[in-house]
């Protein structure tokens, strides 16, 4: 029986028949046979066991889809590689922590300088991930949080003691010029904020060599906080002040802290997984934000933007979902998130309320967890990261979202 050999041209609609592919002149064609009878117009024959070749003159306009399939291609790869990195430095961080906390830290020198060539090729691998598919940072054309992928733990914190299970890392959200690589570490053994060390970039957090450490106390001054929910923008740390009740900045690069009152704001009601977390922060593409609850609201979560200049609150609004129920809190782009427990091993994003709106939705993104109980729950938009600290030990997760304009762009070949 003969075969019509049809050439065209390749769109996002692909047949998922095809048999053959080929490439002329940088445009992506595809072959496939066809039974004659199919078919009113005829444009040759071939036997079953010919070779069918097809040719294509096409001006020099036509979408470079040759190219955009070598992208796909390499996006794939990059993507197993990432998976296969991220295993790889899950085992070796068991193993170094047992080594570190057990015998003198020369006996593991080795093993660490290979665990950071591991993580610098790993953080090479993100990068090349991050300009395939998250090319617009910064911005907020999407439709919000679509999943979290799996939980990446970096290490044990850098008091190298698990007992330090009340803290935060993260990187700053709106970095002053020269410091788009540092990171940052604050930990305890309860609920107090005193000491926050910085790391010129993530090198220097693994090999936990800190370029300062700042103390909130001295003895001529007590600027101490509580409730491990800070944030850092623009070189200043806030966070909850001890006493008064208040929230609080402190300017790593003056040195000076200034305290304002939150009206109405209650210290009775704090998140399920720590005590003390009344005054929540943090940063988005849209700026600083502050949740906590009040008598009024009968311990449900406010919210309230912050004018940074100003410090004070804008603008503030009442949500219905009830704040000891909730595991943390987080915003990207004006949308408050809120999680809970699932089981031992899963956590989820329960609920959204977007302060544009004023609308709020009930969703279920579920997440893993490294560990049962996590304290700090942190976005960060100058890399689209949450930033996790998990029963003493650094965890991140990469955050996908919904693309308004997806029916717009051609379709993946994954």
């Amino acid at each position: 029986k003969l075969y019509n050999c049809t050439c065209i041209l390749y769109s996002a609609d692909v047949h998922r028949h095809i048999v053959c592919r080929s490439y002329k002149n940088d445009h992506y064609l595809l072959c496939f046979p066809k039974p004659v009878d199919l078919w009113t117009e005829r444009n040759g024959t071939v036997g079953p066991g010919d070779q069918c070749t097809c040719e294509a003159f096409l001006p020099g306009s036509t979408f470079p889809m040759g190219e955009l399939v070598q992208l796909e291609q390499t996006a794939v790869q990059i993507s197993h590689k990432l998976e296969l990195e991220i295993v790889k430095i899950t085992s070796i961080i068991v193993v170094l922590t047992r080594l570190e906390t057990k015998y003198d830290k020369n006996l593991v020198l080795v093993t660490r300088r290979e665990y950071i060539k591991l993580q610098q090729k790993l953080e090479e691998c993100e990068r090349r991930h991050n300009e395939i598919f998250n090319p617009n940072i910064g911005s907020c054309n999407h439709g919000g949080i679509s999943r979290l992928s799996k939980p990446i733990i970096s290490q044990l914190n850098a008091n190298l003691n698990a007992g330090y299970m009340y803290g935060g890392w993260g990187k700053d959200s709106k970095p002053l010029p020269g410091s788009e690589n540092m990171y940052w570490y604050s930990a305890s053994t309860d609920t107090s904020v005193r000491y926050v060390s910085v790391y010129t970039d993530y090198y220097s957090l693994i090999m936990r060599q800190a370029k300062k450490t700042y103390d909130l106390y001295a003895t001529n001054r007590d600027w101490r906080g509580t409730g491990n929910n800070y944030v850092i923008r623009n070189n200043t740390l806030y966070y909850q002040f001890a006493n008064p009740f208040s929230m609080a900045k402190y300017n790593m690069t003056s040195q000076t802290a200034e305290y304002r009152v939150v009206p109405k704001a209650s210290k009775r009601f704090s998140y399920h997984y720590s005590a003390n977390q009344n005054l929540d922060f943090a940063a988005d593409e849209n700026g600083l934000w502050v949740t906590y609850a009040t008598e009024e609201s009968k311990g449900k979560l406010v919210l309230g933007k912050i004018d940074e200049v100003a410090f004070a609150l804008k603008e503030v609004w009442q949500t219905s979902v009830f704040k000891p129920s909730v595991g943390n809190t987080f915003m990207v782009c004006g949308v408050l998130y809120a999680t809970r427990s699932v089981d031992i091993h899963t956590d989820e994003i329960f609920y959204m309320y977007n302060t544009r709106t004023r609308k709020e939705n009930y969703v279920s993104i579920p997440f893993k967890k490294f560990q049962e109980n996590y304290v700090y729950l942190d976005y960060n938009p100058t890399d689209q990261k949450l930033y996790m600290f998990n029963r003493g030990y650094y965890v991140s997760y990469h955050v996908w979202f919904n693309q308004n304009n997806q029916t717009n762009k051609p379709q993946l070949l994954i």
